[in-house]
């Protein structure tokens, strides 16, 4: 497998797990107070909606690159 190949399987993966999750969430946190030394913080929950034209692209170059990788 050469490095074409290569990356072109990890853009299938990414692409099918984009589609599948349809994004992903993470958590931050954030002050929300400070007064001198005292300082109040919470956690804040963010989410990152991927759109579907990315999946479906990601898995086209990748298919891509599969078969212009077994050209090569």
């Amino acid at each position: 497998m050469n490095f074409t190949q290569i990356v072109g399987v990890l853009l299938l993966v990414a692409g099918a797990a984009s589609l599948a999750m349809g994004g992903f969430s993470y958590t931050k946190d954030k002050t929300v107070l400070k007064i001198g030394s005292l300082e109040v913080s919470a956690k804040q929950k963010e989410e990152v909606n991927l759109p579907v034209w990315l999946g479906v692209g990601a898995i086209a170059v990748g298919g891509l690159l599969l078969v212009v990788g077994r050209k090569g």
